[in-house]
């Protein structure tokens, strides 16, 4: 017993005093500006794909704000696995763009809106999104000429609604097809602790009705709240100065 623990002392003062010489080196980097901007307060995130249209297109670059609903290990590079809970915690609301961690793929980050907080029972029916047995307001808008956004021809006519939740919030939504795969659904009860988020363009949009894929997002795996599109660039190289500031 005495031989093995002699053994290990050294390699443990070793490996201290080696963290200790790292972290005097990167002091000046971790108070640094732009270090504190991205890792305490806001990160950048571009949009690949249209699952939030109309509201974030292909191309857009949001901030997400990191404080919003406190700090977990998904808030920064390099934490260890074994770090749970959030410090500074407060829960989303109705409406809100969250940017958080796939729970069946932590590498990999997804932007949806929340719909669903602890507790709430969400359904679909015939598209329409019934919270806690009540249809969403859903007000009818012009039919676009959206069809690029649900993988349609670019010319094909898509229906375009505006949803008003509990609290008010209002957005656009795009409905592709009718009675689509996810337009009519069994009922979703929301555990503790979780949330039920739906991406905007409702027919072309991997989230918490696909149970395999997503299902419900712990609150531990949320990045932060998108704020802003801070730069916008078209397919063609082209930026598009129209939608810089907008706050989805």
């Amino acid at each position: 017993m005495t031989i093995l623990q002699d053994t290990i002392r050294p390699q443990a003062r070793s490996s201290e005093w080696k963290a200790i010489v790292v972290l005097i080196l990167l002091v000046p980097v971790l108070w640094s500006p732009p270090f504190l901007f991205r890792f305490f307060l806001y990160q950048p995130f571009n949009i690949p794909s249209g699952s939030m249209q109309p509201t974030l297109i292909v191309g857009d670059y949001i901030l997400a704000a990191k404080y919003a609903y406190g700090y977990d290990r998904y808030s920064f590079p390099f934490a260890p696995s074994w770090i749970s809970g959030r410090i500074f915690a407060a829960d989303p609301d109705y409406g809100d763009v969250v940017v958080f961690r796939n729970p069946k793929d932590t590498s990999v980050d997804y932007v949806k809106r929340v719909v669903g907080l602890p507790g709430d029972r969400i359904q679909m029916r015939e598209g329409q999104l019934i919270l806690n047995d009540k249809p969403v307001i859903r007000l009818p808008r012009t039919t676009t000429y959206g069809g690029a956004a649900c993988g349609l021809e670019p010319g094909a006519k898509i229906k375009r609604w505006r949803e008003v939740l509990p609290n008010r919030v209002s957005y656009e939504t795009y409905d592709c097809i009718d009675n689509g795969y996810y337009d009519n659904t069994n009922v979703y009860t929301v555990p503790p602790g979780h949330l039920f988020v739906l991406g905007d363009n409702r027919d072309n949009s991997t989230d918490s009705r696909a149970i395999s894929a997503m299902g419900f997002v712990p609150m531990d795996n949320l990045v932060g709240r998108a704020t802003r599109i801070f730069w916008s660039i078209a397919p063609d190289g082209e930026p598009r100065m129209g939608r810089l500031g907008k706050v989805p």
